[in-house]
């Protein structure tokens, strides 16, 4: 996706995201947060959006959150103050391609619904990669493209409104797998109907 594309449809999903997609996608926000609670220390979360998962963190661990909508980010902001999650230490509009943060920064780097809607996902996945300290963990839920079957006809249906809805229907899994210095170390579908996958990629030590 283009990044005004990313702006204009996250512009119009900010006011009623939490009861939307928010809704769906909570299977996968439980159980990145509860893995990224085992490891401890300090979380990136990239795309924090509204800061839906943010109080699933546990107070032991330090989360950092970026998003390119200041939008998304301005109710996020909002949650942690209403709801005094002193766990979270600083949400910034970033774009996730150019990470402003030094290299091995990162126990767990954290990506929910997040990289199929990015305009390179390869590069956001470097990014990911770099920011994570050796023996760290990259945690990501997304949606991935089925290669048979009625959902599959679905995917590729909505593939060309993705601009629009925020999100591609057909996103391959083979995109975020291409990172060397990272193995997949887990992969688990969270839904009766494996809407949506857990994938957690190890960094080299």
């Amino acid at each position: 996706m283009k990044p005004e594309a990313i702006t204009s449809s996250y512009k119009r999903w900010a006011p009623i995201y939490d009861a939307t997609f928010g809704k769906i996608t909570h299977a996968g926000r439980h159980h990145a947060t509860k893995v990224a609670n085992q490891i401890g220390g300090d979380v990136l979360e990239v795309g924090v959006g509204t800061g839906l998962a943010l109080p699933f963190y546990a107070p032991g661990v330090t989360v950092t959150g970026i998003d390119f909508s200041e939008d998304m980010l301005q109710r996020a902001r909002a949650k942690v103050a209403e709801e005094n999650l002193t766990h979270v230490r600083e949400l910034r509009q970033m774009d996730a391609r150019k990470l402003e943060f030094p290299d091995n920064s990162f126990d767990t780097v954290v990506a929910m619904h997040l990289i199929s809607v990015v305009p390179d996902p390869e590069q956001v996945m470097l990014e990911m990669a770099r920011v994570c300290k050796p023996g760290g963990q990259i945690l990501v839920v997304n949606h991935f493209a089925r290669d048979e079957g009625w959902l599959a006809w679905f995917e590729r249906k909505f593939a060309p409104f993705a601009d629009y809805l925020g999100w591609h229907s057909n996103f391959p899994k083979d995109r975020v797998l291409g990172v060397d210095a990272l193995s997949l170390v887990e992969e688990k579908h969270l839904t009766k109907l494996g809407l949506f996958t857990f994938l957690r990629m190890e960094k080299a030590a």
